[in-house]
């Protein structure tokens, strides 16, 4: 009886320990030339004050852009100093583009406005449907930021018959992939044959928060109730393109720390 105290006194202190604190940064190699630092799914976790302990650890890197795929807040929070003071600091280590995720889609009317204006006025650009181009170490990056209808998440408040995206819906949302290099930042990862099926050279996602408990590096749930979510974290190939999906950041999680994720391609 001792001992299993003494393993759930373990196990506790544990999962305290990996929700208030423990923050990784995860490494992904797929070629040389630009950096990219992948953060997402933040929701109401706090790394210091203002993210500052975040935002240093993505500096160290040195990334040549920043991606944030969604979910910076939860849809509950009233107030977005925060997320814009994190913004602030990311994009003076590097030009930061962001997207929303489901948590942002659900902010009403008036806090969707102020939530854009915050970030915005802080340093980020903002893909809603539309493409930012630019120019990195020398290539050409076409960089698209998907919106896709709120029924993938949920339909009538529940998480039945949700809607499946597919290469169609991409196209109507964002029109044809161009030619060149095309980076696609997605939030729901669950549709990466529909976003290599569209073109998307690479398409970084997050939304499953890694599966939220991890064993033998299997997610076990995404946050529809799901069992075993498919692409809930890591690397991912559909007809030679790449869906890079990050376990995200915040949310209560087990054997599943926190991550930056930061790719080299």
């Amino acid at each position: 009886m001792k001992y299993l105290l003494l393993f759930i006194l373990i196990f506790a202190a544990y999962a305290l320990l990996e929700n208030k604190f423990i923050l990784t940064v995860r490494h992904e190699k797929s070629g040389d030339g630009i950096r990219i630092a992948h953060i997402s799914d933040l929701h109401k976790r706090r790394f210091g004050k203002d993210n500052v302990r975040l935002c240093q650890a993505v500096k160290r890197e040195s990334p040549d852009v920043i991606f944030i795929t969604g979910d910076l807040v939860s849809r509950c929070e009233e107030d977005f100093t925060v997320a814009g003071r994190t913004v602030k600091q990311l994009a003076e280590t590097a030009p930061v583009y962001l997207i929303f995720g489901n948590h942002e889609q659900d902010l009403s009317p008036a806090k969707k406005a102020e939530f854009l204006r915050v970030v915005g006025e802080n340093g980020a650009r903002i893909l809603r449907n539309e493409c930012a181009e630019t120019e990195i170490n020398g290539r050409r990056l076409k960089i698209f930021g998907l919106e896709e209808s709120y029924e993938v998440y949920k339909v009538n408040g529940r998480y039945r018959n949700l809607k499946v995206l597919e290469k169609g819906d991409i196209t109507a949302l964002l029109g044809d992939c161009p030619d060149g290099e095309v980076l696609l930042l997605a939030h729901n990862p669950f549709f990466g044959e529909a976003y290599s099926q569209w073109g998307a050279d690479y398409t970084f996602s997050g939304h499953v928060h890694g599966g939220i408990v991890r064993i033998f590096g299997i997610g076990l749930l995404s946050p529809e109730r799901k069992i075993l979510p498919r692409a809930s974290k890591g690397v991912y190939t559909y007809g030679g393109k790449k869906l890079l999906v990050s376990a995200g950041l915040g949310k209560k999680r087990l054997f599943n720390p926190s991550e930056v994720v930061i790719y080299d391609i």
